[in-house]
């Protein structure tokens, strides 16, 4: 747990840095293609996978799904260097679909977009390289390899010729034994853009929890919500592939805390699936947490902090405890409460922390992580310019 909340903060720090808050050191129709979230995959990781099909004949792939990512990548033969070494692990030379996009090509050009790092040229063939922590491949997870064309498969009624992926050859890091990394930012790049045609920018998730399996659907129709509720999704030009939402508040246990709208709308806020754990200003984190040990006062023993978290408690010796509700207020008056399982983060019964951190950067921008839309149906409108949320999405 240690490592997943430090790679964590990696990335946070990554999208802080992109943003100038922190400095660097070194058309729709009405179909509809839903892959269910391998909810084994996700306990203990923080992180959400699915089962996609590449090549001819096709190969499953499992990947990580990723809001905050451009480009989907693979790892493939012949490795350099792989963080798993099995069968799985696609070969280009034995599809009959697979191609090099070269280093003329527009594509390979136009890369830098969804990975932040300028490509590379290999012989004639166009080489991506793309870092998820600190610095231009100064973190522990990274990809580099080459830019190609390769067929999608979605569902047998789902398939896409010449998606344009990242066949990675040196790969690095803590992807929890999968495949690699499936794209769904804003990006031209992204699995969401290139199945466009089809599916019309639109798709929705639900993060599942170890009691409910989760689920993601491209194009419309995926949500089981009644109360389904949209907030403005507007576009941020520091950052255009990221989806930002306008948070303007927190209720704790039914009371809008005192914290000025200003504090969220300067510096925006982002929602992601590749952050675990919620960043938010100082001035709003430290709120929540007087809110939050108010709430709680007399239900369990408080005990020391531990990386990224300051409040936590001892549960060894209770039965019972008592949680206060806490809840996002977006505009558009809408309130989407977060759900029992994202607001305390378990260590273990001695170790029972509030799942929320304040940023380094009093003026940091705010970061809804994926711990925190659990069991939430969060359906994203690009097209339409707003995300929307329903409760009770995974049931």
């Amino acid at each position: 747990m240690t490592q997943i909340l430090s790679h964590d903060q990696s990335r946070v720090d990554s999208i802080q840095r992109r943003l100038g808050f922190e400095k660097a050191e070194n058309r729709v129709h009405g179909s509809q293609a839903t892959l269910p979230e391998n909810t084994a995959l996700r306990i203990g990781t923080g992180k959400y996978v699915v089962t996609v099909g590449l090549g001819t004949p096709k190969r499953d792939q499992s990947l990580i799904f990723d809001t905050g990512t451009g480009l989907t990548w693979t790892q493939c033969q012949p490795c350099i260097k792989c963080f798993k070494k099995n069968e799985s692990i696609f070969n280009p030379s034995a599809s009959k679909s697979y191609r090099n996009i070269t280093c003329e090509a527009p594509q390979c050009s136009q890369l830098t977009s969804a990975t932040g790092v300028s490509p590379d040229c290999a012989t004639t063939t166009c080489v991506y390289g793309i870092d998820y922590g600190e610095g231009i491949f100064g973190g522990d997870d990274s990809s580099v390899g080459f830019l190609g064309y390769e067929k999608l498969t979605l569902s047998p009624s789902d398939v896409f010729p010449n998606f344009i992926f990242g066949c990675g050859i040196n790969n690095q890091g803590s992807f929890y034994g999968t495949d690699g990394i499936l794209g769904l930012s804003r990006d031209r790049f992204s699995a969401i853009s290139q199945t466009a045609s089809k599916f019309g920018k639109y798709f929705s998730y639900c993060l599942p929890t170890p009691q409910f399996s989760g689920k993601l659907t491209f194009g419309r129709g995926g949500t089981t919500s009644k109360n389904l509720k949209f907030t403005p999704s507007p576009i941020n030009p520091k950052l255009p592939s990221f989806y930002f939402v306008d948070l303007i508040g927190i209720k704790v246990s039914g009371k809008r805390l005192p914290i000025s709208e200003s504090v969220f709308k300067t510096p925006g806020t982002i929602i992601e699936s590749g952050t675990v754990i919620t960043r938010l200003p100082s001035a709003a984190y430290a709120a929540l947490r007087t809110s939050f040990l108010e709430g709680t006062n007399g239900s369990g023993y408080r005990t020391g902090g531990v990386s990224i978290f300051d409040t936590c408690y001892d549960y060894n010796t209770f039965d019972a405890v008592k949680i206060p509700a806490i809840s996002f207020l977006f505009a558009g008056n809408i309130e989407v409460p977060i759900n029992e399982v994202g607001i305390l983060y378990f260590y273990s019964l001695a170790k029972v922390c509030l799942a929320f951190a304040g940023n380094n950067n009093a003026s940091g921008v705010s970061i809804i992580g994926s711990m925190q839309q659990e069991t939430l149906d969060v359906v994203y409108d690009i097209a339409g310019g707003k995300i929307g949320f329903g409760t009770g999405g995974c049931s």
